[in-house]
């Protein structure tokens, strides 16, 4: 409930004021502030306006606030308006106390509806105090337009304020904070005209500086198209410094409800259409049921006449056209109308549940057309239908009978003359004359299989007279055409078994001449492939190109040419006894006139092929012997290349082991001071450069072998390529090892560890590298530790003496194992960073001196960096700038990341993360 107050002022007025509720105290009704003329005028135009814009629903209005509302009535009307109930019924006497009791029952509602109206009475109002007057009205205008106002959990003035900073948000140049200068310019109201309605207005073309033409656009769009009453007048609200807040929020409200009535208008509209579609499609389908299921009844009433139709037709075509028809009733009519009739169905089931869940009474269709009429016509329709089906089938079966045996004389017969269809050209050919003895073989064979065929028709031909013979005694009306075709085909048979039996005679008398022949033919195929063959592989052998890559292989090939050589004699013998062989065959086709078509049939093998290939052989022969001699030369050459690149290698291969040896025993022995050690491992570097000659020698012999192909060297285990990796194994062994001393310069001047503390570590550190492979291994490296002092358990170094790894296992043995697992993790997480299980010298200095120097730490740094930030979680690259050299100021600031924590600010960077990732560490 909000209370409305104001203080009695009886040198302005002589009457009451309205008090409002402290909890709406932005809300009071500020009495000096109406001595102002310019703010009185607005409210009197604002709130007249607001009371004519409900008024004029009921037909009326008012022209002057603080006298037309003096007898009630127009008070308690515009009270039913706004509030859509009924009030008591008014008084109509023009008396004082009717004027007076129709106010109080105005007041009274007012207070029914929550708001407490404290030292105000109906006299003021029929007494035409202006002050009170418009109080009353600025108290309606917050109970019925602005308190249910409400937008996310704000109310009344706040959410009327919260829902014009949200719809004003996006535009340019308007920033809504309170309900007087937030809207001089007039662009606020523009706004929200543009954000609801964008049609109406270009909000682009309104300038901030032209308030006059701005307020003047928006009151005349909302006058004309929101049916929003001009309110107020621009000049009053340009020409006020401050105008007034209660005219504003009144003005403002009536936008608020234009577009939120606006909505509640489209749901309304959108449930109305929703109803009436649904009811729109309800009929719809009733139309579609009634019309289609007329249509389907006069069809079926149209179809069953022409069914129960009995009419004998004539002739087996006529009958045959008729059942065609029935069948495309069947394929083409009537699959449509069964796809009717179920969606009639269908849509009557659907049109009945549409209706039952829209609360409709249920579909009757007109007389005759219910679903059970239209299955009743349906099901007479199917009775006819297959009383007409079994008659056409019955009337067809009587006119196949007679021209069944006419049509299976027709088909016999049309049968037998296609398959004696040139079996008499064929029977009286003379093929076998000119064919070879597989030939004839394949034609008696044929033949006999002809003779099987012709003796299966003899059944046919008996069936074919015996057909024409019935057709007779049935006095068929086509019979003398019948007859003379059963006398044409008995007449063709007789011939045809005369010419088969003269055929198979020809036959055998040819195929015993030919025997002999391939005889010869075949023993002629027996030896002439073998000899082809050899021929042939001797061709591609000669001919093949061969690799070698030593003396003793081209001897090889060499002595098998030659013991080919000698099989030549032999094999020119084989020759002529195959050529005598084919001279034989045509001796004999000649002296039995047999004329001899194409080839051998066992073989394609002519004697011009082979004494073609016999002198391509004989020409290939010499042509080897000279591509061998020329590769022997040839291999000659290059083991003399080989025995010199050997000679060399098994020099230089040796020496390179031994140094590599020696370098290991000075790495590991390590005598004198640093500085020593340096100047020696230099000099012995500049020795194995000045060696360098001869590998470069090496490389020149390697280049000439390679040039000539030879991949192999028996005269030597060593090849260029070990040698070259032995090599460069070598100078990086030796770069490696300089570069070892330098390092443990490097750490002993700036740990200030003593030649005597490296000299114990490297004695340690070989002591414990068994295999001398420069690394130790996880174990090795925890009895070294323990062996210099340190203390794996308590993370310290204290000198506990020296033990070898003999000791360490012992003592492992008494302690159980338990040397500080975790610790020793650790260690070698900083020592052995990849996981790859050694530790090199260079990583056990390392982590020695760090352990025994005092050095930096992160946590350091930070704490470096906090002091020049003041303190702060974060610095700014002007303290950076301010504190550090320019170019270490610039490192910091390139390399340091946004701060992002709760206390951050433009330019912010983070300090902290940067000092953890200088020394490898995780962020904070």
């Amino acid at each position: 409930m909000v209370d409305y107050h104001a203080s009695n002022n009886q040198a302005s007025s002589g009457g009451p004021s309205v008090y409002m509720d402290p909890r709406e105290q932005e809300n009071d009704w500020d009495r000096d502030l109406l001595l102002d003329p310019a703010w009185e005028k607005q409210q009197r135009k604002t709130f007249t306006a607001w009371c004519n814009s409900h008024l004029r629903k009921a037909g009326t209005q008012i022209e002057n606030i603080e006298e037309d509302f003096r007898d009630g009535l127009k008070l308690m009307l515009l009270l039913e308006v706004i509030s859509g109930e009924r009030l008591p019924k008014p008084e109509r006497g023009k008396m004082r106390v009717h004027k007076i009791n129709n106010v109080n029952k105005a007041l009274d509602y007012i207070a029914g509806k929550g708001v407490k109206l404290v030292s105000i009475g109906a006299e003021e109002i029929v007494d035409g105090n202006a002050k009170m007057t418009l109080g009353m009205i600025w108290t309606i205008i917050l109970r019925f337009a602005i308190q249910d106002i409400s937008v996310e959990e704000t109310s009344a003035k706040e959410g009327l304020l919260l829902w014009c900073q949200r719809k004003t948000a996006p535009y340019k140049n308007v920033n809504v904070q309170n309900f007087h200068i937030s809207w001089k310019d007039g662009l606020a109201f523009n706004a929200l005209i543009h954000r609801h309605r964008p049609e109406l207005i270009d909000y682009d073309k309104l300038r901030k500086d032209d308030p006059l033409t701005n307020l003047n656009n928006a009151f005349e769009v909302a006058e004309k198209y929101l049916d929003i009453p001009k309110m107020m007048d621009a000049e009053d609200i340009v020409g006020t410094l401050r105008p007034d807040e209660k005219a504003i929020m009144t003005y403002v409200s009536c936008f608020y409800h234009a577009f939120s009535g606006a909505q509640k208008a489209e749901t309304a509209a959108n449930r109305i259409c929703k109803v009436l579609a649904v009811n729109q499609e309800n009929e719809h389908l009733m139309e579609d049921y009634e019309k289609l299921a007329s249509d389907l009844l006069e069809w079926i009433r149209r179809t069953i006449p022409w069914l129960e139709n009995r009419a004998p037709e004539k002739t087996m075509a006529e009958m045959q056209q008729k059942l065609e028809d029935f069948r495309d009733y069947r394929r083409v009519h009537k699959p449509p109308k069964v796809q009717e009739k179920c969606q009639l169905e269908i849509n009557f089931n659907t049109l009945q549940t549409k209706l039952r869940l829209s609360n409709r009474p249920a579909f009757m269709p007109s007389e005759g057309r219910m679903v059970s009429d239209i299955n009743g016509s349906w099901h007479n329709l199917e009775g006819a239908e297959k009383g007409y089906e079994e008659w056409m089938l019955n009337e067809i079966r009587r006119l196949e009978r007679l021209d069944h045996l006419a049509e299976k004389f027709r088909q016999k017969a049309t049968i037998h003359e296609s398959w004696t269809d040139g079996k008499e050209a064929m029977l009286t050919q003379k093929d076998y004359e000119t064919a070879s003895l597989s030939e004839v073989k394949a034609l008696l064979r044929k033949h006999e299989a002809f003779e099987s065929d012709l003796a299966a028709h003899q059944d046919r031909v008996e069936q074919i007279a015996a057909i024409a013979q019935e057709l007779n005694e049935l006095d068929y009306y086509d019979s003398p055409s019948v007859n003379a075709r059963c006398q044409k085909i008995c007449e063709q048979w007789d011939a045809l078994g005369s010419l088969t039996q003269s055929r198979r005679e020809s036959l055998e008398r040819t195929e015993k001449q030919l025997e002999s022949i391939d005889e010869l033919y075949l023993e002629y195929a027996k030896r002439a492939a073998p000899f082809n063959n050899w021929m042939e592989g001797a061709m591609e052998d000669l001919q093949d190109m061969f690799i070698v890559h030593n003396i003793e292989e081209i001897q090889g090939l060499i002595t098998a040419h030659e013991q080919f050589k000698s099989t030549l004699p032999e094999a020119n013998k084989e020759r002529e006894a195959i050529q005598a062989i084919q001279a034989e065959v045509q001796k004999i086709a000649q002296y039995n006139g047999i004329k001899l078509s194409g080839g051998n049939p066992y073989t394609t093998i002519t004697p011009k092929s082979i004494d073609n290939k016999w002198d391509k052989v004989e020409q290939l022969v010499p042509q080897r012997d000279r591509a061998l001699q020329e590769e022997l030369a040839k291999q000659q050459s290059n083991d003399h290349l080989r025995r010199k690149f050997a000679t060399q290698a098994n020099i230089v291969g040796p020496w390179i082991q031994t140094k590599m040896e020696e370098i290991g025993r000075i790495s590991i022995e390590m005598n004198g001071t640093l500085e020593d050690q340096l100047v020696n491992l230099r000099e012995y570097e500049q020795s194995i450069i000045e060696y360098k000659p001869n590998i470069d020698q090496l490389e020149g012999d390697h280049q000439l072998i390679q040039e000539a192909l030879i991949f192999d060297n028996k005269y030597t285990a060593y090849t260029m390529e070990h040698l070259r990796v032995g090599w460069e194994q070598l100078l990086t062994t030796i770069a490696r090892t300089i570069n070892e001393i330098e390092n443990q310069i490097l750490t002993r001047d700036a740990k200030g560890i003593s030649q005597e503390q490296l000299h114990e570590y490297r004695t340690s550190f070989n002591h414990f590298d068994k295999d001398h492979s420069g690394g130790l291994m996880a174990e090795e490296f925890k009895a070294c530790l323990i062996s210099l002092g340190y203390d794996v358990e308590n993370n310290k170094t204290k000198r506990t003496g020296q033990m070898d790894m003999d000791n360490y296992r012992a003592l492992l043995v008494a302690t159980g194992n338990s040397l500080g697992d975790a610790e020793f993790a650790r260690i070698m997480g900083i020592v052995d960073p990849n996981n790859s299980g050694v530790v090199t010298f260079q990583a056990f200095i390392d982590f020695m001196s760090r352990e025994t120097t005092d050095t930096d730490t992160a946590d350091q740094v930070i704490a470096s960096f906090k002091i020049l930030a003041a303190d702060k979680n974060f610095i700014t690259a002007e303290e950076l700038r301010r504190e550090l050299p320019p170019d270490q100021a610039e490192y910091c600031i390139a390399r340091m990341a946004p701060y992002s924590g709760p206390d951050a600010k433009p330019g912010a960077l983070d300090y902290m993360s940067f000092s953890t990732a200088l020394y490898g560490e995780s962020d904070l």
